[in-house]
């Protein structure tokens, strides 16, 4: 007498299938960041994502309600051999004209989950946390003599007038002049330029910037000029 097919040899026969036809999980991003960069001096703010991770062809960022707020597939040559690094900004408005409270309620705070598919069919993932926790723009000075310019700024412990109450964690400071870039430490307050650089600025005005950097990754710009001659 022939044996009735129960329900869960099905159910065990479903699952090998599944097994041997869906893409692998367990890999991760090496990167995956969402954060906040404001400009205080231009008062305009936006929301920039980079990211990290070997061979994907397809990505999809969710945000902490599983809205799909980015979707990217690569065709192509893309697709047969896959991508690395992703870095985008986000458009910056002005907060004269797009109100802040409006801007971040786009962008709520918490995990945003960062979904792949890499070229052998594997799943890849990683989650980053957006905070609106951002810091006040630094308070800057230049001293300028011949070749000789150090730019300096005060430490950053709040948030600037009208943005959410948070706690500033500042775990370093940016300074960039042209093609001069440097990220120091929390503690650095000042950094002299190199004299060869200085030099070899042409005369007039040199715009530079100062960022200081929260422990959520939010970042917070101070624009600033000097003269050489």
């Amino acid at each position: 007498m022939t044996k009735p097919f129960r329900p869960v040899r099905m159910l065990i026969l479903a699952a090998l299938g599944l097994a041997l036809f869906a893409p692998s999980f367990g890999a991760k991003f090496s990167e995956s960041r969402i954060y906040i960069e404001y400009n205080s001096s231009a008062n305009d703010l936006g929301f920039h994502v980079s990211l990290d991770g070997e061979d994907w062809r397809s990505l999809s960022i969710v945000n902490p309600k599983g809205v799909t707020i980015f979707d990217v597939v690569g065709r192509a040559g893309y697709r047969q051999l896959g991508l690395t690094e992703l870095f985008f900004e986000g458009a910056e408005p002005t907060l004269d004209d797009f109100p802040l409270n409006d801007l971040l309620a786009l962008f709520p705070e918490g995990k945003y989950k960062f979904n792949g598919v890499t070229v052998d069919g594997s799943r890849i993932a990683s989650t980053g946390t957006l905070s609106h926790a951002v810091p006040a723009g630094p308070v800057v000075a230049t001293s300028v003599n011949d070749d000789h310019v150090v730019i300096s700024w005060e430490a950053v412990t709040s948030v600037p007038d009208g943005f959410p109450a948070r706690p500033i964690h500042i775990v370093g400071y940016q300074v960039i002049v042209g093609s001069f870039q440097v990220t120091l430490p929390e503690t650095a307050r000042e950094v002299t330029l190199p004299e060869e650089f200085v030099d070899a600025l042409p005369d007039g005005v040199q715009d530079f910037e100062v960022l200081a950097i929260d422990v959520s990754g939010n970042q917070t710009i101070t624009e600033g000029t000097f003269v050489t001659d």
